[in-house]
């Protein structure tokens, strides 16, 4: 008959080997789980500027402060404003100026706003860009699921080499013949911007959430709670997202209008 140390003795041991045997699985996947490789990297989406190769100066931009005309004092356009240079400085094949380097030069000019296709003008040759923009924030509203409307105009200083490498000459006595009903001039080609983009992003559209999830692609760390949504759980990062979208869509335009230009030069000639 066993004594009671004995079957002590047995219980330790039966517990031991029980405990060993359920630690077995998980020290084999240890080794596992170390090697795992990290997550790979994806490059956002790279948007190229239009001007090609052919001019031999990089073409640079900058941006004036944007009216608010959403409605709502809560708007941050200089916020925006900022978010548009920067999205700008991302784009190859160009260069962009701080917000607030046009901002100083508005303050030596003493011009308050950008308020005719005149002042953009004189206010690009001063910051020393080839081209500015200018516009309003439409649409603002921050909470889910946010909002943010946008309009941009983009106009080029005298010389610069957006119109003398891309443009196509205007034919200024073939304007002067024509019939005065039309009440067309030179002045008033010139104070068209080059290009115009107008864009209203509401987050309960599918398709701007298509947009947003692929812009985030590469821009966040992969496996997060809340993965590329947090691109519409912050009114920062969608100010980023619209102002990216914006820009690309600007450049989307810029690239329809080089291209045209490019087949209507020849024909001028």
């Amino acid at each position: 008959m066993k004594t009671a140390g004995s079957m002590l003795k047995l219980l330790c041991r039966r517990a031991r080997t029980l405990t060993a045997l359920s630690l077995t699985p998980l020290l084999a996947c240890l080794p596992l789980t170390g090697c795992q490789s990290k997550p790979e990297l994806v490059a956002p989406e790279v948007v190229v500027a239009p001007y090609g190769a052919t001019n031999m100066q990089t073409p640079v931009f900058a941006v004036a402060p944007l009216r608010n005309e959403s409605g709502v004092s809560a708007a941050d356009t200089l916020r925006v404003g900022d978010a548009l240079c920067a999205r700008l400085a991302e784009v190859r094949g160009i260069a962009a100026l701080p917000l607030n380097r046009t901002i100083s030069a508005m303050r030596a000019l003493r011009m308050s706003e950008v308020r005719t296709p005149e002042d953009a003008r004189r206010l690009a040759t001063a910051v020393g860009a080839d081209a500015l923009i200018v516009g309003s924030v439409t649409a603002y509203d921050p909470y889910d699921p946010p909002k943010m409307g946008l309009t941009l105009g983009m106009y080029a200083r005298p010389g610069s080499v957006l119109t003398t490498q891309t443009s196509a000459p205007l034919d200024l006595k073939a304007m002067q013949t024509l019939p005065d009903e039309t009440n067309w001039s030179a002045a008033t080609f010139a104070d068209k911007p080059l290009s115009v983009v107008s864009e209203h992003l509401d987050a309960a559209n599918h398709e701007v959430l298509m947009n947003v999830q692929r812009y985030a692609e590469g821009r966040h760390r992969s496996g997060t709670a809340l993965g590329w949504e947090r691109y519409i759980k912050s009114m920062d990062l969608y100010t980023d997202f619209a102002a990216s979208w914006a820009v690309q869509r600007l450049m989307q335009q810029e690239r329809l209008r080089v291209a045209r230009q490019r087949v209507e030069k020849p024909a001028n000639r």
